[in-house]
C-alpha cells in the first residue's frame, strides 16, 4: 500500500506538470496574439494610408489623418529606446534598464536587491509581496508574464519553473547595464 506522503507527491507532480503546460500553451498563445496584434495594425495603417490617397485623388483632403511613419525615411531611428507598453528590447551588454518601463525596471530592481543581498531567485508571489502588491491571481499572472518576457529577452534567468533571477551580465537599475 502507498503511503499518503508518496500519493500526495505524485499528485503535487501531476499538477506542477499541469501547470508548467499551461504556461507554455498562454507564453505560446500571448505571442501568437501579438503577432496578430501587429498584422492587425499594419492593416489598419494600409487601410488609413490607401483612404488617405484615394481622398487626395478626389481633391477632398479635409478629415485625412497624416499619421507619422517611424519608418520613414527622415524618422531617426534610437535603438535603445522601449517602446510604449509591453515592448521589451533583447538584453546586450552596455544596454541601460532604462530602456525599459517602470514595472520591468522594478522587477529588476528587485532581483538585483536579492543578487546584492546574495539570496536566491524569487518566485512571483515573493514578487508581489516585495511590491506592496495584493496576491492574487491576476497579479501573480501579470508579474509571471513580464518576468517571462524578461527571460525570453535575455534580462532574466529562470533556474527552475517559476523562480526568477538577473541573467549573467545584467546588472539592475543604477548598475551600469
Amino acid at each position: 500500500m502507498p503511503s499518503v506522503v508518496g500519493l500526495l507527491e505524485q499528485h503535487e507532480l501531476a499538477a506542477r506538470r499541469r501547470v508548467d503546460g499551461l504556461r507554455e500553451e498562454a507564453d505560446r498563445i500571448q505571442a501568437e496574439l501579438a503577432v496578430a496584434e501587429l498584422e492587425w495594425h499594419e492593416w489598419a495603417i494600409a487601410r488609413r494610408r490607401v483612404d488617405m490617397v484615394l481622398a487626395s485623388d478626389r481633391g477632398d483632403t479635409a478629415g485625412t489623418e497624416v499619421i507619422p511613419d517611424p519608418r520613414d525615411a527622415d524618422a531617426q531611428p534610437t535603438p535603445d529606446a522601449a517602446k510604449p507598453k509591453s515592448q521589451v528590447p533583447v538584453w546586450r551588454e552596455g544596454l541601460a534598464s532604462s530602456v525599459l518601463s517602470a514595472d520591468y525596471q522594478r522587477i529588476l530592481q528587485a532581483l538585483a536587491d536579492r543578487s546584492r543581498l546574495r539570496q536566491g531567485p524569487l518566485t512571483c508571489q515573493e514578487m508581489a509581496a516585495v511590491f506592496g502588491m495584493d496576491v492574487v491571481p491576476a497579479r501573480l499572472e501579470a508579474l509571471r508574464s513580464k518576468a517571462k518576457r524578461l527571460v525570453a529577452r535575455g534580462w532574466l534567468a529562470e533556474p527552475a519553473p517559476g523562480r526568477f533571477m538577473l541573467a549573467a551580465g545584467v546588472s539592475g537599475p543604477g548598475g551600469g547595464s
